[in-house]
């Protein structure tokens, strides 16, 4: 059975059995608890995560020193700041894993030596960023055009998959509420 990273990348390019190994060599496997910090704010981002298995996510504290969920990410999905892991700053999120993970990591100068070596992933990066890029516009969309109650009813039809597993807590933290109006809004659905 092929890794879920080669599986991910050979929906965007071809990759070769030969290649698979090498492909993978790049990348560190690392385990992480439930609530780990992998990133924390204030530090450099030396880390972009692909999660094999799990659910982690990207937040900082607000003035008022509240978590503001900006991103989470599930089993094929990346997640990092992509500003400060680029151009290797200090970030100004935390990444935590949500749930026990199982992730492989690589670093900028890994991520560059493998694109060295193999040209074509640049495909495959380009698809990544821009995909992020589109997810981040359309959500910033919703949070300016729709209603709290319409935006909670959108994230709940998207994204089954974290209803199912986020605490509800982390997922009115991402969507702006207090935890008590989203309970508020799961009491009227039902």
């Amino acid at each position: 059975m092929r890794h879920p990273l080669i599986e991910h990348i050979s929906k965007q390019v071809q990759v070769a059995p030969e290649e698979e190994a090498m492909i993978l060599s790049f990348f560190q496997s690392v385990r992480a608890r439930k609530k780990q910090n992998l990133v924390e704010a204030g530090n450099p981002c030396s880390a972009l995560f692909f999660v094999v298995e799990g659910c982690i996510r990207m937040f900082h504290l607000s003035e008022k020193g509240i978590e503001q969920t900006i991103q989470f990410a599930l089993e094929n999905w990346w997640l990092t700041d992509f500003s400060a892991f680029t151009l290797q700053q200090n970030t100004g999120f935390t990444i935590q894993a949500v749930e026990n993970s199982e992730l492989l990591v690589i670093d900028v100068k890994n991520q560059e030596r493998l694109l060295e070596q193999l040209p074509k992933l640049e495909r495959y990066f380009r698809f990544v960023y821009q995909r992020g890029y589109g997810a981040a516009q359309v959500r910033m969309k919703f949070h300016h055009d729709l209603s709290r109650e319409k935006l909670y009813q959108n994230f709940v039809e998207n994204y089954p998959q974290f209803v199912q597993r986020v605490p509800q807590y982390l997922i009115a933290s991402y969507l702006g509420f207090t935890p008590e109006y989203l309970s508020e809004l799961r009491k009227k659905r039902s």
